[in-house]
């Protein structure tokens, strides 16, 4: 097994040095042929869409191993728009004035995002940053608001990011060692979730959505255990959706749509993970 070292793992016993006289060889034919590389020192081949199944199970076992190497045990998730900019921020991603209009209005999100990350940062302290920690998808908007509250109290917080075609690079407020990068959406959902104690839930587009119907389904069936799953706006969200009309058409039971709680500020969500844990 790798040996656990501070600040990381060591390789394998002597895979440094195996991997140093491979490149190491003279240069010929045969050692510069694609065949002669060591498997697992080969891009090319790795990259294979044969190679998807060990691709997916690395993305898996790699943050996997450093957040139990750092002890954290629970998290909470703070889902939201990317382009809900922070309020006196540039509505950047606005296409026109209706656009940068209600993006400045939901601009109140990112301050109470950031402060329901202080809040929940602060009672992470109480375990030395095991529990209740804030983990973001770790670029703009809600999510480095999320991670900018847990920074505004020395506190630690993860950003999972994921290779897109535009809006997604690491905000600076993620702590470095916990900011990770996926290819798969699928095994970044797979960590979101595998921690949550609560998901925090603001305003946002078809990947907020995703995420959000994504945890209730899981809930629904059991497959998760049941957490407080609070929306943030709820003038938004009653808009955005009607969980009602669903319990009315019968596809979902009634009942279903009081998974959710609703809360406008931070204080507010604070107070439904409370007394969800009996927290004093």
């Amino acid at each position: 097994m790798n040996e656990r070292k501070e600040g990381g793992w060591t390789p394998l016993p002597h895979s440094d040095e195996d991997l140093q006289r491979a490149r190491s060889v003279p240069h010929t034919p045969q050692t510069q042929s694609p065949a002669y590389r060591l498997a697992w020192d080969d891009a090319d081949f790795l990259t294979q869409r044969d190679l998807r199944p060990v691709r997916l199970q690395l993305e898996l076992m790699k943050p996997e191993m450093i957040l139990a190497e750092r002890g954290i045990r629970s998290t909470v998730i703070l889902f939201g728009g990317a382009r809900i900019p922070e309020p006196g921020g540039e509505a950047w991603a606005a296409k026109n004035e209706v656009q940068q209009k209600n993006l400045e209005a939901n601009s109140r999100y990112y301050e109470e995002a950031r402060q329901f990350a202080r809040l929940c940062s602060e009672h992470s302290a109480t375990s030395r940053y095991r529990e209740f920690v804030i983990v973001t998808g770790g670029g703009p908007g809600v999510m480095e608001a999320g991670n900018r509250g847990a920074a505004d109290v020395g506190a630690p917080s993860i950003g999972l990011n994921i290779v897109l075609p535009h809006e997604q690079a690491p905000n600076l407020y993620v702590t470095p060692e916990l900011c990770f990068n996926f290819h798969y959406f699928a095994i970044r959902k797979m960590h979101f979730i595998m921690r949550a104690k609560a998901v925090a839930i603001f305003p946002g587009g078809f990947g907020t959505m995703d995420e959000f119907f994504e945890t209730l389904t899981l809930i629904q069936t059991g497959r998760m255990e049941r957490v407080p799953v609070i929306l943030f706006g709820r003038s938004f969200w009653e808009r955005a959706i009607d969980l009602d009309f669903l319990a009315e058409q019968g596809t979902i039971s009634p009942g279903d749509q009081h998974i959710i709680d609703y809360a406008d500020t931070a204080d507010e969500a604070w107070d439904c993970i409370r007394r969800f844990y009996e927290i004093p």
